[in-house]
This record gives structure tokens, C-alpha cells and sequence, in this order.
């Protein structure tokens, strides 16, 4: 994914993308968790790089550092080494600080094959954080049977986590 910067004639206030940050997992996951809190760290490879004061994860609850309309992109990487096995990447926010979490996306994988298969598959969404306080998101996995793996590696990425700031709320 290529950011692109954007020139400032012609508008006022807040311009371009004033946050682009990303994570991802560094080792496995082979079981159901709610929420992924621990392996993940901020893409560190030499070409990258991030916009703004980024994201901050405890816990596996997310919290966003401004207010405003974000992208949010969960790319999944995963491998099921029975047939008809599927599995999920599960997106969920909260617009009351965790009293209440809705699902937002779903990434599901999966194997038809007899050997087994790897695959990736990425969901966006658009959220709108109101209060920094109040809106949060997590990531779980679910329908983990035994021989399916979401991948992840501290070297490149595999599943990964994109948040874009597009905007003002």
C-alpha cells in the first residue's frame, strides 16, 4: 500500500492523511482469542514508516490518538491443514469505552482441499471515532480448529493491522 501525499493548494484546515500506522503479528496464532494481545508490534523493516503519533494497543483493546474518520484495514494470513475447515479474523469496536463491543468485520479462511491451503484475504471498514476515551476496536480469532494457524512474523507481514486517519469527524 503506497501513501500518497496530497498538496495543500486550495484547502484549509487539516490536510492529507494526518495518521498511517501499522501492526502485525509476529508469530502464530492456533487457537480462539479474544482479544490478540500479545505478538504484535509496529512494522519496524528499514522502508517503513508511520504518520502522526500512531495507534496504542494494552491489552488488545486499540485506541486511537485523535479523533476522526479512520480506515481500518485487518489482513488476515492463515493455513488449515484439514479439508473443510474455516476459520476467522474478527473485527469488533465499541462506542462505550468496552461496555459494549459490535462486530464490524469478518474475515473468514478456510481449506477445501484435502491437503490443505493457505490463504489471505483483507477487510476494510470506515470508523468513526467521536471520543479517543470511548471508541475502541479488537481483533480476535475464532472457529480455531486443530491444524489452522493465522500466521504472523516479525521479519514481513503476514496479518497485519492498517489504520488510516482520513479525516476530521
Amino acid at each position: 500500500m503506497a501513501i500518497i501525499k496530497v498538496s495543500n493548494q486550495g484547502f484549509s484546515g487539516t490536510k492529507g492523511v494526518t495518521l498511517a500506522d501499522q501492526w502485525r503479528l509476529t508469530s502464530n496464532i492456533t487457537s480462539n482469542t479474544d482479544p490478540i494481545q500479545s505478538n504484535l508490534e509496529r512494522v519496524d523493516d528499514a522502508s517503513s514508516t508511520k504518520i502522526g503519533d500512531g495507534m496504542s494497543v494494552s491489552s488488545g483493546i486499540w485506541t486511537f490518538p485523535t479523533t476522526g474518520i479512520y480506515l481500518v484495514l485487518a489482513t488476515a494470513k492463515g493455513f488449515s491443514s484439514s479439508s473443510n475447515d474455516t476459520f476467522k479474523l474478527l473485527s469488533y469496536v465499541t462506542i462505550d469505552g468496552g461496555s459494549n463491543y459490535d462486530l464490524t468485520t469478518e474475515t473468514t479462511l478456510g481449506s477445501e482441499s484435502s491437503g490443505g491451503a493457505g490463504q489471505s484475504a483483507t477487510t476494510p471498514f470506515i470508523i468513526d471515532v467521536t471520543d479517543t476515551s470511548q471508541v475502541k476496536i479488537k481483533f480476535t480469532t475464532s472457529s480455531m480448529a486443530s491444524g489452522t494457524t493465522f500466521e504472523g512474523d516479525s521479519s514481513h507481514n503476514k496479518t497485519s493491522f492498517t489504520f488510516l486517519r482520513l479525516g476530521d469527524t
